[in-house]
């Protein structure tokens, strides 16, 4: 009888898939994960960052508009009282400057409830019921600041209130018909300031040192004729 042949295997060789496979650890997909996860984190800060610059940004281009906004008004406001201050200058000799200051320092841009309600722009007093309105102020008393009631006057328009505030100065009180005379004489708003104060106009100690602030910061001394 003839022998059977033996049939020859041939074992396959391994692909490369399969040592890849077969080599990779557990921890490598772990590694994987993390990286994966270290990117992703990296992306989010930066579109954090991104958003908050730009929320930023916005934010400053609002506050800039605003900005821009309240200086217009204020310039808007002292172009409005301009022509009349220095009309009242030619015939009272009160410098625009210290009217223009007054204006807003004691109107506060002519914002006040006396301001805008009653066109009283100095916060001027009076006693006449008819042509008065009570209403309560700050005033500068022993070395502080108090809360009273007082009487002010009320005005048709700021033009009533401009004349009636530079003639104070002109024609004096009724007790004391120079009392203002150191502020008709000044011959710059420097002087003006403290012979406010100097003449009784102001209790706050303050006041002149307020005024001259304003004047430098609007360049309020450039409509003095």
């Amino acid at each position: 009888m003839a022998k059977k042949r033996k049939r020859k295997t041939t074992k396959r060789k391994p692909t490369a898939n399969y040592y890849s496979k077969k080599r990779r650890h557990p921890t490598d997909w772990l590694v994987v994960v993390l990286v994966s996860l270290f990117i992703l984190g990296i992306g989010l800060v930066l579109l954090v960052r991104y958003n908050g610059q730009k929320a930023q940004e916005e934010l400053s281009d609002q506050a800039r508009q605003e900005q821009q906004s309240r200086q217009a008004k204020k310039q808007a406001f002292i172009k409005k009282m301009v022509p009349y201050a220095q009309e009242l200058q030619t015939k009272y000799h009160v410098l625009p400057s210290i009217t223009l200051a007054q204006t807003i320092l004691e109107s506060d841009w002519g914002k006040s409830s006396l301001a805008a309600q009653y066109h009283n722009y100095f916060g001027i007093k009076g006693d006449n019921e008819a042509n008065t309105k009570e209403m309560t102020t700050k005033e500068y008393l022993n070395g502080q600041w108090v809360t009273t009631t007082a009487r002010f006057r009320v005005y048709n328009n700021y033009q009533e209130s401009m004349l009636d505030h530079v003639q104070l100065f002109a024609y004096g009180t009724s007790w004391n018909r120079t009392q203002y005379a150191h502020v008709i004489a000044a011959t710059n708003y420097e002087q003006a300031a403290h012979a406010l104060q100097q003449d009784g106009y102001a209790t706050d100690p303050d006041y002149p040192a307020k005024l001259i602030e304003l004047v430098k910061a609007y360049h309020l001394d450039q409509y003095d004729q």
